[in-house]
């Protein structure tokens, strides 16, 4: 998959788009990440990207020009993707959408900054507004790494295990069961004993109980959307 993010602020994306695992699946070739800057694309004297709002109101708006140059660039003619304005006004992304996401050959970010983006550029060149969140952010670079990494989970092949993206919070709806490592015994603190058994089915039983208590204490709201059974219902009755 090859991600574009288009930006005005293209150095704040190196730390993270080079470490961790996102680093490491951009060297082996699974996912390419390219930053644009929308600077250059811009038709004024000093290439500036935003101006007054028509209309009067208190902050800047980002050019339509710039980005739509910008955009025609780097999607050409036979673009096969998903074009996309990280912004408030979206859907709220979640793991469905990521998973949704993995499958495009190319994704275009585009990150507004200031008071927003020209709409003549929204109408024209994007496929789909996407939020992270209901928050304010100072620009969409931060939603847009939020963005590239939880996609990229559900590339084959980026992270380690091919059950790993599945088996986290969100991923059956509920939040993620408590995980444990060694050692056995700190601070008078053990390990749950049924995760030393060895027995796979007892277990995953185990983790589907402690995942169902840790979304009624945390996220109680997540279990009405959740599939359940009517043995999980009535056991969280009980709780």
């Amino acid at each position: 998959m090859k991600i574009t993010i288009l930006t005005i602020f293209p150095e704040m994306f190196e730390s993270v788009m080079n470490s961790s695992i996102l680093g490491r699946a951009r060297e082996q070739g699974l996912i390419e990440v390219e930053c644009v800057d929308i600077r250059p694309f811009s038709d004024r004297k000093h290439k500036n990207t935003d101006d007054y709002p028509f209309g009067g109101g208190a902050g800047m708006v980002m050019l339509a020009q710039p980005i739509m140059d910008a955009m025609k660039q780097v999607t050409g003619e036979n673009f096969s993707g998903r074009r996309i304005y990280m912004g408030p006004r979206g859907t709220t992304l979640t793991t469905a959408k990521a998973r949704e996401l993995a499958r495009e050959e190319h994704l275009v970010l585009l990150c507004g900054h200031y008071e927003g983006v020209d709409q003549r550029a929204l109408d024209s060149c994007i496929d789909e507004e996407i939020s992270i969140g209901d928050y304010i952010l100072t620009g969409g670079e931060l939603a847009a790494m939020v963005l590239t990494d939880c996609v990229s989970r559900f590339i084959p092949g980026v992270l380690g295990s091919g059950e790993s993206a599945e088996e986290e919070s969100f991923s059956d709806g509920l939040l993620e069961y408590p995980q444990y490592t060694r050692p056995r015994e700190l601070c008078g603190m053990e390990v749950p004993e049924i995760l030393l058994s060895g027995d796979h089915a007892k277990i995953k039983a185990w983790r589907r109980q402690e995942s169902l208590r840790a979304t009624k204490k945390f996220r109680p709201d997540l279990l009405e959307k959740a599939a359940l059974t009517d043995k999980e219902k009535k056991w969280l009755e009980e709780q």
